[in-house]
């Protein structure tokens, strides 16, 4: 069987910098051809950077990825790198994009793939799978294609498909085992989850023996908004066996040598002819193809995934770096109370852009305890961040010699001069404000608007308060385990949480213990279970009653909250959207 060098390029693009994104095809382009690869393959709209929402209603946009497209092939064949078949992700449109219904029918944006060969566009593909669930509105987006493009390279048929067309069955992958091809390629912009790596594999074979076929999978990594996508490209043999595995989270050129069966020409599948889903097949030959390179044969390896808890580490971390240098900023400010929520995103902040670009404040009313001044100034310590110290009590004293004000209401105001000192450290400075609600708080509505919860992003707004504590007990064995220093005192992790609004506060007094509270609004919020399901499934009633009503009423305060970094399978937000003017409940 010939043998195909394949260089699967897990790059980070950027939303809108199609200009920046060309380059990046250009320079791995470049290290791939190095490596002697035959076949270079980009993630999904990689041209674009992806996902692009609304963009696509933008017809200037919709043309310049076009003519950046164009510009890009052209571009690739004056760095000598013509002669190398690169497959990237772009968007396209046949007729004008579909806006309120105006496009003919069949006709609009598409999510395209494009074969890039001596300085021409010389195959397109349209995604045919359009997912429409979760964090995906690809239906209001994109128009289906309908075909199935395949091209003969060095005497191997080769599929293209995109994202989406992996995760269902049938579809161009059925078609690809009808069309007699030797190896299917699939670029991606698949968001991460936890544990969809191990999804992903189990996924990824199905469809390699579906198709009869060996199966490129390349993702991009990188951070977009509340995305990260986490890479774990790979290539799986037609029998399901794992040849090459990337890792995740980091950029990686991932080169392998692949025995693909030569083209069949009895009996298939002639160009134009009908296959599976109503697909109609279409075949093109591209001339000229890098010979196999001398010497030892190419391994890319087989990265295996880590922890649960690095795996959600790196993530965040990613997350918060790529939002913070993708949108200039130049630093982040945080308040630091001692507690556990504000020392992770510490930690998460200085692991992501180093201390020197993270700012931690720490604010002392007259209910704050020393132990948690303390904690705040070994944290700072421990992590070499800018550490600066603002007592909040004289403002606000001002206020209550100026309002007539008790109960909740100065707890709240405490929380809210906070905010504005943070605020206005921002302005002047120009850090990028972080908060540091988890998602149990952010469930139940504990926080305050224009408080605690205020910020540009939320590095922890995805993570339960159970699994803070875990990861923060992981970020200091790691720290041990790398003969670092672990970041976060002992002291943060160990005592019981607490607002420290006012004398003697501690969350339980209004919230059930964590341990209790999680698995009820990760049966309620990510499982959407409700009342009857969740007492079933043996919690108590009346914790469930307590609960439910106050993840029901907080709509309206999550609806303000500041993106942050998705890690579930159920992030508000994007994923779970609810009506704020809801009479709707589960308790009747």
């Amino acid at each position: 069987m010939p043998t195909l060098r394949l260089a699967l390029c897990q790059v980070n693009p950027s939303v809108g910098d199609l200009t920046g994104n060309a380059d990046i095809v250009r320079a791995w382009s470049r290290r791939a051809a190095d490596a002697g690869a035959q076949l270079v393959l980009f993630p999904e709209m990689v041209l674009t950077g992806y996902p692009v929402e609304d963009l696509v209603f933008r017809r200037s946009f919709v043309a310049a990825s076009k003519a950046a497209l164009d510009r890009l092939a052209t571009d690739l064949a004056a760095d000598g790198l013509g002669e190398v078949p690169i497959v990237v992700g772009y968007l396209d449109a046949d007729g004008p994009p579909q806006v309120s219904g105006d496009a003919e029918p069949g006709r609009g944006a598409r999510n395209a793939a494009a074969l890039l060969h001596r300085g021409e566009v010389r195959i397109t593909y349209f995604k045919h799978h359009l997912p429409n669930y979760g964090v995906f509105d690809e239906d209001r987006y994109f128009v289906p294609g309908d075909t199935l493009t395949v091209v003969r390279l060095g005497g191997v048929d080769v599929a293209l498909t995109i994202c989406e067309d992996l995760w269902q069955a049938g579809g161009p992958f059925a078609a690809a085992r009808q069309a007699d091809v030797g190896l299917v390629v699939s670029i991606n912009g698949s968001p991460y989850e936890l544990n969809k790596d191990d999804l992903r594999l189990p996924v990824v074979r199905r469809r390699a023996a579906e198709a009869e076929a060996t199966i490129a999978y390349v993702n991009m990594v990188g951070g977009q908004d509340e995305l990260v996508f986490e890479g774990d490209s790979m290539i799986v043999a037609p029998d399901g066996t794992l040849l090459a595995r990337a890792p995740q989270f980091v950029e990686h050129l991932l080169v392998h040598d692949v025995q693909v069966p030569s083209a069949v020409e009895a009996g298939e599948v002639a160009d134009g002819g009908q296959v599976g889903d109503g697909l109609r097949l279409v075949r093109r030959t591209v001339e000229g193809l890098p010979p196999t390179p001398d010497g030892p044969a190419a391994l890319g390896g087989i990265i295996e995934p880590v922890a649960d808890e690095a795996e959600v580490w790196q993530a965040l971390v990613l997350g918060l770096r790529d939002y913070v240098n993708k949108n200039r900023f130049p630093s982040v400010v945080l308040g630091l109370s001692g507690g556990i929520d504000s020392a992770v995103v510490a930690a998460i902040a200085v692991d992501a852009l180093g201390p020197d670009r993270v700012v931690g404040v720490s604010l002392p009313s007259q209910h704050s305890s020393e132990h948690s001044r303390e904690d705040a100034a070994d944290l700072a310590k421990r992590t070499g961040l800018d550490y600066r110290i603002e007592p909040i009590q004289p403002m606000v004293d001002t206020f209550l010699a100026n309002l007539s004000l008790s109960g909740v209401a100065v707890e709240n105001l405490q929380a809210r001069v906070r905010g504005v000192i943070l605020m206005a450290l921002s302005n002047q400075e120009g850090h990028l404000v972080l908060t540091t609600g988890n998602k149990s708080e952010l469930a139940v509505g504990y926080s305050t608007l224009y408080g605690d919860s205020v910020g540009g992003f939320n590095p922890i707004k995805d993570v339960w308060k159970t699994l803070v504590w875990r990861l923060a007990k992981w970020r200091n064995a790691e720290a041990v385990r790398l003969g670092g220093t672990p970041p976060i005192p002992e002291n943060s992790i160990g005592k019981p949480p607490s607002a420290e609004l006012s004398p003697g506060q501690l969350d339980s007094d209004t919230l059930p213990d964590y341990d209790v509270l999680d698995p009820v609004l990760i049966g309620y919020v990510d499982g959407d279970l409700g009342r009857d399901g969740l007492v079933a499934s043996g919690h108590d009633a009346a914790v469930v009653d307590k609960v439910l009503r106050m993840v029901d009423t907080a709509e309206y305060k999550r609806r303000q909250s500041a993106p942050g970094t998705k890690i579930s399978m159920k992030a508000f937000g994007r994923d779970r959207r609810l009506p704020i003017t809801n009479r709707w409940r589960e308790d009747g």
